[in-house]
């Protein structure tokens, strides 16, 4: 230990001892400040590392992912990886060199400014302290006079405490100037020699691991320099290539028209062609199309979900189409639909039709064993029944009307030849049918029956809903009620198609197995046996439908033996009206066919509804008693979804008015339907009709507060304000008003309790 002042020293009290604390005073003030900021530069360093090997750990990761994106280039890959390792293991290094300064250098140093100074200077200001109070006890001592003994006694008492105390205080202030002298080199050098050892070993580290990097440094180098010269090659025969292709004529935008049915990626025709939408707008879109695996498809985007405008191309044909106002316009049409696509050119128009064409022709080549079957022979045939299709587009959602209708009892076959399994549906007849049976009737046309797909097409949720209400079994108490009256066998499954056709037509267009309607004077009695047949025959249905609700003012319907005035009984679970306990059934058996669709359509009767379209009852018949209204009216106060899309898939006026000049959407709007609402619109209703109020829907809309129709209302007119614009905004809109509708339906269908919005800050627009 070096000794800085000799303890003898210090008991002397000379000058010599007085300057040298002060040269230790002055000495240790200037090592404190020193030390002070080198603390503080200390610190700043450490918060610079951190930050930098915070963002070092960030470039590290940066290039990891990186080296992911690139995983399909092994040489880019493996240089990322490689290197991003190495870089860790420095930056790991780096962060173990601040954490060595951050413990050997601060934290050591700041130990010693704030605890060994700190106690230098305690001890120096008791040294201090007793250095004045002998100063002052040898001071009283020299001026205690000779002839006062007690005075002289108390000064001399006082000085030797007073020296006591200074030596003792003097000695422990040369100790602690003698300790810190010594302390300050040991931990300064400590500190350093800490310091040092944490950077050589962080370059250490750090040459070691790029050292291992060597020879693949030297090859990666090598891989370089061939990549340069390989892509200035590249440049230079893709310029060449841009040169001559830049030479070409290109003023002609048709596009490479080949069909290759068998391309190793499985697409025989692809390009772009405009579609025509389905809906009531008929609006036009571009897609890209595609025939592959004996379907044409379409989609917007590459990663979009493939839309399949035709399943099988063996059950559709291909033509122009010479009646729409677009040029280059051609047709495929399948037992389900009829879509309507348009070319870019005459050259695109002929090469799609040859290449459909030819798809057709191949797919019956690559099916030939199943086409020779008589299961094939079935399916083929039904193609050469095609005279036209609904449009539409195609969705998954398909499977899950299946899958929804086919629970319906009776649906699970045929509903005119009992074939098991049926895909195919007449949604004006609420009925299921076999691929052949579906064929007949695309035939008879779309006023007797309109043929969708179960798996091809997209269902509308109250679509599937109506197709619940009704079913095979039901239908057929209708259409097939005096079957056992008659000597016409039904088909089944093997039977020839001309049996099967025979019976079709006789079924639904001449309608020869329906209940004949009685003469005049014994309509009552037949008719209530005939309704009374029907609720017996339909007691093991489930339910399907919601309660009933009949309309609080009854009709006054016209009868054909008469008015009965009975109560209005309530629905049992197979939908018809039963008797109870307290109350009788409302008797609809006297009614003709008008007044009983228009009765049906208030009670949400479905089957009496189908029973009075099969005796020919008007769709739209006005109810002079009940201010001309219609049974669309009166489903609409029913709030029945599924009624009122029965009554237009068969051929309901969506826009006929009662006399006080309100429609169905006048009247859905009024009982705040929004679900009847966003239906009408779909299928084309007039939103600008006024009734005798001179109130358009959105007026009364705004009036009510109804803030989801409004919305409708208002996004209807718009879409058809931009649908008149010139330019490319129609299309869009289109789409949109689209997504809209079918939000809207779905929520009506499925969640109707959540459109009960209103809103009171609805301005008139």
């Amino acid at each position: 230990m070096t000794v800085k002042l000799d303890f003898e020293e210090c008991l002397k009290d000379s000058p010599r001892f007085r300057a040298v604390i002060e040269g230790v005073e002055g000495d240790v003030g200037e090592l404190e400040t020193r030390l002070d900021k080198l603390v503080k530069q200390c610190n700043s360093m450490l918060e610079a590392g951190k930050v930098y090997c915070q963002n070092s750990r960030n470039f590290v990761n940066g290039l990891r992912d990186l080296g992911l994106h690139c995983v399909a280039d092994s040489t880019m890959a493996e240089c990322l990886e490689k290197f991003s390792s190495k870089l860790s293991i420095i930056v790991d290094s780096q962060g173990e060199v601040i954490e060595t300064t951050q413990k050997s250098v601060k934290l050591k140093l700041q130990s010693f400014v704030k605890e060994d100074v700190k106690r230098f200077k305690d001890v120096r200001k008791e040294f201090e302290r007793s250095s004045e109070s002998l100063e002052a006890a040898l001071g009283r001592n020299a001026q205690a006079p000779r002839n006062k003994q007690h005075e002289v006694e108390e000064a001399s008492n006082s000085l030797l405490t007073a020296r006591k105390a200074f030596r003792s205080e003097a000695l422990d202030y040369v100790l602690q100037i003698n300790v810190i002298e010594s302390k300050k080199k040991t931990d300064i050098l400590m500190a350093m020699l800490s310091l040092m050892e944490a950077q050589a070993q962080f370059f250490l580290h750090g040459h070691q691991s790029l050292t291992e990097l060597e020879e693949y440094r030297r090859n990666l180098s090598e891989q370089h320099t061939h990549l340069v010269l390989n892509s200035a090659r590249d440049k230079r025969d893709m310029e060449e290539r841009h040169a001559a292709i830049k030479k070409k004529d290109k003023s002609s935008d048709e596009s490479i028209m080949d069909f290759s049915p068998d391309a190793s990626s499985g697409i025989a025709m692809e390009g772009y062609l405009y579609k025509r939408a389905s809906n009531a707008f008929k609006t036009w879109s571009r897609r890209w199309f595609t025939i592959q695996k004996s379907q044409l498809v379409y989609q917007k985007k590459f990663k979009d979900q493939l839309t399949v405008v035709v399943e099988d191309l063996r059950l559709c044909t291909v033509k122009p189409c010479m009646d729409n106002e677009r040029r280059f316009c051609f047709e495929v049409v399948s037992p389900s639909k009829s879509c309507l696509l348009q070319a870019d050119s005459e050259r695109q128009q002929q090469g799609w039709i040859s290449a459909v064409q030819n798809s057709i022709a191949s797919a019956f080549q690559d099916h030939r064993e199943s086409s020779h079957s008589p299961r094939g022979r079935e399916r083929c045939s039904s193609v050469s029944a095609i005279s036209g299709g609904l449009s539409g587009e195609q969705e998954n959602a398909g499977k899950e009307a299946l899958e929804e209708v086919q629970k319906i009892p009776g649906n699970n076959q045929c509903c005119d030849c009992g074939e098991s399994g049926p895909d195919w549906a007449s949604i004006n007849l609420g009925i299921t049918l076999c691929i052949v049976c579906s064929g007949i009737h695309r035939s008879l046309g779309v006023h007797f029956s309109k043929v969708r797909s179960l798996t091809l097409d997209s269902w509308e949720p109250e679509l599937v809903r109506l197709m619940c209400e009704l079913g095979n079994s039901a239908i057929n108490r209708i259409y097939e009620a005096r079957i056992e009256e008659i000597t016409i066998k039904k088909p089944h499954p093997t039977s020839p198609r001309q049996d099967k056709e025979s019976w079709i037509r006789s079924k639904y267009v001449e309608k020869k197995f329906i209940q004949k309607l009685p003469e005049t004077g014994c309509v009552a009695s037949l008719r209530r046996s005939s309704a009374r047949r029907i609720r017996a025959n339909t007691q093991e249905r489930p339910a399907f439908r919601p309660a009933l609700k009949p309309k609080p003012n009854r009709a006054t319907l016209p009868r054909l033996t008469g008015l009965s005035q009975t109560n209005i009984g309530h629905k049992n679970h197979t939908g018809f009206h039963q008797q109870d306990d307290d109350e009788d059934e409302e008797d609809l058996s006297g009614l003709h066919p008008g007044a009983l669709l228009y009765r049906s359509a208030a009670l949400q009767h479905f089957p009496g509804m189908a029973d009075a379209l099969a005796h020919g009852a008007d769709v739209n018949w006005v109810n002079t008693a009940e201010d001309n209204a219609t049974p669309l009216i009166q489903a609409v106060s029913a709030n029945s979804l599924a009624a009122c899309e029965f009554l237009l898939q068969n051929g309901a006026n969506v826009n006929q008015a009662d006399s006080n000049g309100r429609g169905p959407l006048h009247h859905g709007t009024i009982l705040g339907h929004t679900g009847l609402v966003c239906l009408f619109l779909k299928r084309g209703a007039d939103y600008k009709a006024r009734d005798a109020n001179e109130k358009d829907p959105i007026t009364i809309a705004v009036d009510n507060a109804n803030a989801d129709i409004v919305t409708l209302l208002r996004i209807a007119k718009m879409n058809k304000e931009m649908r008149e614009m010139d330019g490319a905004f129609g299309q869009s809109g289109d789409e949109t008003c689209q997504d809209i509708f079918r939000d809207f339906s779905h929520m009506a269908s499925n969640n109707p309790e959540k459109l009960k919005r209103r809103s009171t800050d609805i301005k008139t627009p």
